[in-house]
This record gives C-alpha cells, structure tokens and sequence, in this order.
C-alpha cells in the first residue's frame, strides 16, 4: 500500500500526496488509543461522573499529554529498531524478568477481555437480547474476523469502529451541560484525600494509559512496516489517537455528571448508566450510550486478545502477527482463540462478580504502569537502540514525573487501603 502510494506522488498534488500518505500510514495510534474507551473504560468514566461530578475532569490535560508522549515513544521505537517492545524486554532484561511481566499483563488484560464480554452482554440486554445469544455470536465474529482476515483488512474494519464513538458525543451535547463549569473543571484543580477519590484517579490513569496499549502500538507499527522517512504521519496517527480517546472519555464524564450526579444516582456499570439516562436525559440518549457500548465492547473485545498474544508470543520469541497464517503461528493464533473462548465462557457463568472484575481491572492497569513505563523510558534513551531519535530532556523530565506520581498515587492507595483509612 505504501509503496503504491509513492509510486502515484508525481502524479498528484503534493498536499493530496501528503494526505493520502497519512491514510495510508494511519491506524495504530488512532485504534490503539480509542480501544481504551471499552467496557471497562466506559465503567470508570461513567462512575466518576456519576459518583464524584466534574471533580475528576482537572485530571484529563496532563493525562491526555502523557498518554500521547507514552504512546509517541512506543511508536517511535517500534519504527527505528523494527521490533516489538516485548522482544526488547527480553534481549535487555532476560527471560525471568520477562516471565514475571508477561505473566502479570496476561492476567490483567484476561481481566480486561473479560470485561469486555461483559459490556457486550450488557448492552445486549440493554438493547432486549439476552447474553446467551450476544456473547457466543460476539465472541465466533471477533475470533473469525481475526482468523480469516490480513493486516491491513483487520485494520481498515477496526478504523471504521472508531467512528461509532461518536455516540458519546451526541450523547453529551444533548444533555447541554453548563460548558463554562466545564471549562472551569478541567483546569482547577480539585483534590479529596480520600481512598474512593484517589481510587478514581488511579482507575481514570489506568484504563486511560494501559499497559497493553504501549505492546500493542509498537508491534502494530513493527508489523505495518512503517518506513523512519515517514515517521511524521505516524506520529500525527498517535496525538489523533490520544485527543479523539480523550475527547471521548470527557463527554462520557460530562453526560453522567450533568445527570447522575445531580440526582444522586449511584451505578456501579456502563449499563446502568445507560438505563438511568433514560428518565433523565431521554430514551435517545439512552439508547445512544448502550450502542456506544456494544460497539466499544466488540471493538475492544478483538482488540485485547490480538495484543496480549503480539505480547507473551515476542517475549517467547513465537511466531507472531495477523498476515501469518494459522498454521505459521500456532502460539499466537492458539493463545487468542484460548483467550477470546475462555473470556466469553466467564461471562456466561452465573454468579460471577463482574463489576468488581471490570472496575478493579483498570486499578491494576494504573499500578502495573509503572513497571512498563521505566523499561520504555530505558530503551527510548538507548542511544545504541535509538541512535538520534532518543528523547530530549524535557520529554524526559515530564515522562519520569508522570511515572513518580503514578507510582506515588497508587503505593497511597494502598497504604489507605489496608488501614482502613479514607
């Protein structure tokens, strides 16, 4: 596809050339960062407009700033050094290192994919289909569409339903909140020291910022093939990505608090946020947020999978990625089938305490951030790995501080968290 792009340059304008590069190179930052606004994620939004009002929107500038710097350097070292961040780890750190982490991120992200069948069976329900349906046809359409699909097709699919977040949008503007307290909110700050407050934050980091996501992008950019010369159109694809996710997330926080927080409405799910707009905000908007759901969930639930095999088959040095065939990779078509099989099949059981599963999943992406961002910063200054491309000493001062904090955040967290203080 790129090369057929340069090949038609002279034969168009150059701002048209330009622009059809970007499509071209377009897609692992835009769909690595929207894939966060999935059923967890929608959760953690929806409870902290409904539960804390506009209190946590102060937070949404810096951490949209990191999440586009964190995700620009995987980007950036996916397209110098040609390999996976997972390989990276592995050749650096060795295999024991590399075992506890890889073992820590699969049982986070099954978590996550969990979460996702749970949003799909939610917004089923919302929408008057039952789980035993929406689940299994969820979970065969993302195992075969991976399956039976290329790179480049997978991609231009997923692009597509990036799109539907757009229901959240339209969700918020109807609502018409007080846009000038909005204004207000995210730029003054507002602290509670208490444990559910500092809880939402860690949980707002963790499902904004995830650990997957810096795997994921940086083994879809070393896939995609995308040349250095380039690199200006795959940054571009990143900043997109993390204002559109961010965008998103905030009209998800708006809508609920404009809504549910003024009528004292707890929830404790995506879906029951849904069912509360109704009364207050209209049946339309209602139905607009549970589609949003179902659409996040499905995306997502693709998503997730596809990124924690790229993760444990690189560090296991297996065969990887989506234009081998099956029989090519094995491990990393086995492992997704494994994760997307066993994660419906969770969902189905009865009993099982799913919004604890999809709350506490973001918490643990806000702790274990930290553990993959120090081998990033690592290699990103490499200059043996980086050559010229490493970070500049700013990027570096806020990066390490967004780490510091992070990790001071969440070791509080804890320590409110086992003595029983709030």
């Amino acid at each position: 596809m790129l090369s057929w792009i340069r090949n038609i340059k002279s034969k168009i304008s150059p701002a048209w050339a330009r622009a059809t590069l970007f499509l071209a190179i377009m897609g692992p930052g835009v769909i690595t960062a929207n894939v966060d606004n999935d059923a967890g994620g929608i959760t953690t939004y929806s409870q902290a407009g409904a539960h804390f009002g506009l209190a946590t929107l102060w937070i949404f500038i810096p951490m949209t700033i990191a999440l586009i710097m964190i995700q620009e350097m995987v980007n950036r070292m996916g397209v110098v050094t040609g390999k996976g961040l997972s390989d990276l780890i592995r050749e650096h750190f060795g295999v024991r290192w590399t075992f506890y982490l890889m073992l820590a991120l699969l049982a986070t992200n099954f978590g996550n994919i969990i979460a996702e069948f749970s949003g799909v069976a939610a917004s089923g329900e919302l929408l008057g289909v039952p789980k035993w349906i929406t689940v299994p046809l969820a979970a065969t359409f993302v195992w075969a569409l991976v399956i039976a699909g290329t790179y480049a097709s997978i991609e231009r699919i997923f692009l597509v339903a990036t799109l539907f977040y757009v229901a959240y949008i339209i969700t918020g503007l109807r609502v018409n909140p007080d846009w000038a307290n909005v204004g207000k909110a995210l730029v003054i700050p507002h602290i509670t020291p208490e444990r559910g407050y500092l809880l939402m934050l860690i949980g707002l980091i963790g499902t904004t910022i995830a650990p997957w996501m810096q795997f994921y992008q940086q083994a879809s950019v070393v896939e995609k093939n995308i040349p250095l010369k380039d690199y200006r159109f795959s940054r571009l694809d990143t900043i997109i990505g993390g204002i559109t996710v961010s965008l998103v997330a905030l009209f998800i926080v708006v809508v609920c608090a404009e809504t549910l927080f003024v009528h004292a409405v707890r929830i404790d799910t995506a879906d029951q946020a849904a069912k509360a707009l109704a009364p207050l905000a209209g049946r339309f908007a209602s139905l607009l947020f549970a589609v949003g759901l179902l659409n996040a969930s499905l995306f997502a639930a693709s998503i997730l999978p596809i990124s924690t095999s790229y993760t444990i088959c690189e560090a296991m040095g297996w065969e990887s990625g989506l234009d081998h065939k099956f029989g090519e990779a094995k491990q990393f078509y086995g492992l997704y089938t494994a994760l997307i099989a066993i994660g419906a099949l969770f969902v189905m059981l009865p009993g099982l305490p799913l919004i604890s599963v999809m709350f506490f999943s973001q918490v643990i992406n806000g702790i274990m951030l930290p553990f993959t961002l120090v081998p990033i910063l690592l290699f990103v200054n490499n200059k043996r790995l980086m050559g010229e491309h490493v970070n500049s000493r700013l990027y570096n001062i806020f990066c390490w501080t967004f780490v510091v904090l992070v990790t001071l955040m969440s070791a509080l967290w804890l320590i409110l968290q086992f003595t029983g203080k709030e």
